[in-house]
C-alpha cells in the first residue's frame, strides 16, 4: 500500500509513469530528480501519511524501497 501512495506522489513530482518506478529504483540515478525534487517528494510522502521525516532520515534515502521503509517505520512509532 505505501508502494503505490509513493509511486503516485513520485510521478506527481517528477512527471514520470509509475509503472516505471520500482522498490530498486534510484531517485537521483533512475529518475533524474535533484535536492528540490526529493524535498518536494518528502513533503507529499509527510502529507500523505500523516508523518514527520528527520532531515538527517531524508539525506540517507536513495532508492524507492528505502522510503518505504523509513515511512513504515515513522508509521509504527
Amino acid at each position: 500500500m505505501e508502494l503505490e501512495k509513493l509511486k503516485e506522489i513520485i510521478a506527481g513530482v517528477l512527471s514520470v509513469d509509475p509503472k516505471e518506478v520500482t522498490l530498486h529504483t534510484s531517485f537521483v540515478d533512475d529518475l533524474c530528480a535533484d535536492s528540490l525534487d526529493v524535498y518536494q517528494i518528502v513533503m507529499g510522502i509527510e502529507e500523505t501519511f500523516g508523518i514527520e521525516i528527520a532531515a538527517q532520515d531524508v539525506e540517507k534515502i536513495v532508492t524507492v524501497g528505502e522510503a518505504v521503509e523509513l515511512i513504515r517505520r515513522a508509521e509504527s512509532v
